[in-house]
């Protein structure tokens, strides 16, 4: 389902998927069918379907323009597809969403889309109306969440963490570049009271669908608040942290290789200097990047490119690629060779527990970077880095455990939501990662409209941090 979202079977078709996963398209089939009633080419449908249909209620583009955009191989392939799932062609969608009247709530004031002769409400919770964009313009897309969503320590760690020329904290807004399968992008994310308005700067419109699923990753949208938060609960020394501050997410990653790298980079140094080193490693080995509205100048460094930049000559009176101790400088080219060769695995088709193995047998790479990486890279809602400093420290003061072993212990109840409950651990902790960045919008939690549900234990089913330092401030890459 992960790689279907990502694009792999409007990229590759079915049978990519199913080389992907080393499965027959056959198997691949009966499984899906078995498990959601859908096959891989139907759910990819239903995918292009929706993103049609957002780009149809809530833009003035060409419908030729959309179908492309959305990820149709032709128009006729878009004008089937759209009669079929919604009854309706794409013109009458268009003109029903053009008589739906105007909501008197806007968008971002900087949206360049909000003054668009077809500004209207926004539609299914995604789009803002515009103009058909080319390269190089820009969509404003509302992306919603489930209440209730607590945005101190998700924007204040992506503005703590950010690396210099790849993302930026500008005007209240967090704004980065991306490598997508078709060309770079920018996006620039701002929390509202019930959604977050992202605007993207797309190269090729091809990648909207595949920019959109990467900027609801990075900020945890897809995680079900109530689910958590009502099983953190049960331990009653947990639970006032999460009733005081409900909803928090995992700061994620657009690019799980990135994510990687950026752990190793901020082994045992300070949030400055992995900041430092990366910025270095972007503005030489990243994609340029044109970015007329901000300060964004590079994409993050691929593995390749950087792994190529490992293997190429050295020249006289060059530096390392990265500064440090052999034995980091090791370790770095260890991971980095390992990810360019596909000898770890951290795509979304990738299985957890088999990364985490092929991680571990890199030298340098240890427990606590294994599990940030699998919380933050991996997306695994129960990763758990026991021996993080600031964990203990704060699980100390919380009352939960004297030591690593009792903690160990005492996190089995919290499972399978383990990374959440290291955010509300980390959340106790003085450090800039749990600061909302001046002129973000409401603190404390204020973003949880409709969020008015019982934690109690009757009801439901279903990274940096540490202590602030050195040690916290290798947790936060």
């Amino acid at each position: 389902m992960r790689l279907i979202a990502d694009g792999v079977v409007d990229r590759d078709g079915v049978g990519g998927l199913a080389s992907r996963l080393s499965y027959s398209t056959r198997q691949i089939e009966r499984l899906l069918m078995a498990e959601v009633g859908a096959g891989p080419l139907g759910l990819a449908r239903a995918q292009r379907a929706q993103a049609a249909r957002v780009l149809i209620e809530t833009t003035a583009m060409p419908m030729a323009q959309v179908a492309f955009a959305a990820g149709f191989a032709s128009v006729r392939q878009f004008n089937d597809t759209v009669q079929a799932v919604f009854a309706v062609s794409a013109t009458e969608l268009r003109r029903k969403a053009v008589d739906r009247p105007t909501s008197h709530k806007a968008g971002p004031a900087a949206s360049p889309l909000a003054a668009s002769p077809l500004a209207a409400s926004p539609v299914a919770g995604h789009l803002v109306p515009g103009p058909g964009p080319g390269p190089g313009q820009t969509l404003t897309l509302r992306l919603p969440f489930r209440a209730p969503l607590c945005v101190d320590n998700l924007f204040g760690h992506l503005a703590a963490t950010a690396v210099p020329g790849v993302e930026e904290m500008r005007d209240g807004t967090y704004r980065r570049t991306l490598r997508l399968s078709h060309g770079v992008a920018i996006v620039a994310l701002r929390p509202a009271e019930d959604c977050i308005w992202a605007s993207l700067s797309l190269g090729d419109l091809r990648d909207l669908t595949s920019a959109v699923a990467r900027c609801r990753r990075l900020l945890d949208l897809d995680a079900d608040p109530q689910a958590t938060d009502q099983l953190l609960c049960e331990d009653p020394a947990l639970a006032p942290l999460v009733r005081s501050a409900p909803g928090r997410r995992v700061p994620r990653t657009v690019d799980e290789e990135e994510m990687a790298v950026r752990a190793v980079l901020g082994q045992q140094v300070s949030t400055a200097a992995a900041r430092t080193h990366a910025g270095r490693l972007a503005a030489t080995y990243g994609e340029p990047v044109d970015d007329p509205a901000g300060g964004l100048s590079r994409t993050f460094p691929s593995s390749i490119a950087l792994a190529e930049a490992l293997s190429a000559p050295a020249q006289p009176g060059m530096a390392p690629l990265l500064a440090g101790p052999r034995a980091r400088q090791a370790t770095f080219a260890g991971l980095v060779t390992a990810l360019a060769d596909g000898k770890v695995d951290l795509g979304p088709g990738g299985d957890w527990e088999e990364a985490r193995a092929q991680l571990g047998q890199l030298a340098g790479v240890g427990p606590w970077t294994v599990e940030i990486i699998a919380m933050r890279a991996l997306g695994d809602p129960d990763a758990f880095p026991v021996g993080d400093l600031g964990v203990r420290r704060a699980a100390l003061a919380a009352g939960l455990a004297k030591a690593s072993s009792h903690l160990a212990k005492r996190a089995e109840r919290w499972r399978p939501w383990r990374a959440y409950a290291t955010q509300y651990l980390w959340a106790t902790l003085d450090h800039p990662i749990n600061d909302l960045p001046s002129g973000m919008g409401p603190r404390k939690n204020q973003v949880q409209k409709g969020a008015s549900h019982d934690l109690s234990p009757r009801h439901h089913a279903y990274h940096h941090g540490g202590q602030p330092g050195r040690a916290l401030d290798a947790d936060l890459q």
